[in-house]
């Protein structure tokens, strides 16, 4: 999975120079980038992906270079808001296991989780805009909700004995 979100970013954003390296993405086949990229730490490969995929938004949005740092420290401090509130809620469980009381907790407890994750994107929202137009906070929507669609359809399928992963 995380090699198929790294892999993804890296396409989008192949262009764009690595944190602490001068790698030419640009003009490396994908067999030298997958090499670099497993030469790389765990938290280098993060660093790498995060600015792949702040890259990536801020080309997109085509944001204005005189907010650029202000809107992709938001945008950050965003993910990380909504990483947060995502943690709340532990998806790795069987519904079936589960007695009615606990199942109804459960359910109680996703909506909870993603009633926050709701509040969270319209409070973020509201900061965007004081940054760029309400046009671009839209299209970053939208924009994230492409690239979630196109990770799960890369996902490789489960086994028969895992049901779906539950989500708030």
């Amino acid at each position: 999975m995380k090699k198929i979100i790294l892999t993804l970013f890296i396409i989008y954003g192949f262009g764009l120079n690595a944190q602490r390296t001068d790698y030419d993405w640009k003009k490396m086949d994908p067999k030298q980038r997958k090499e670099v990229i497993n030469n790389l730490s765990p938290e280098e490969r993060k660093e790498l992906l995060k600015k792949f995929r702040n890259n990536m938004i801020m080309d997109n949005l085509n944001v204005d270079p005189g907010v650029k740092t202000e809107f992709t420290q938001l945008y950050n401090e965003y993910l990380d808001s909504q990483k947060q509130i995502k943690s709340q809620f532990d998806p790795g469980f069987d519904p079936e296991t589960l007695s009615d009381d606990e199942a109804k907790a459960k359910l109680q407890q996703s909506f909870e989780v993603g009633q926050k994750l709701l509040d969270n994107r319209k409070k973020y929202a509201d900061k965007m805009q004081q940054v760029i137009p309400c046009q671009k906070v839209l299209k970053l929507f939208q924009s994230e909700k492409m690239m979630k669609d196109k990770m799960e359809e890369r996902k490789p399928h489960r086994n028969k004995g895992q049901g779906p992963k539950q989500n708030p």
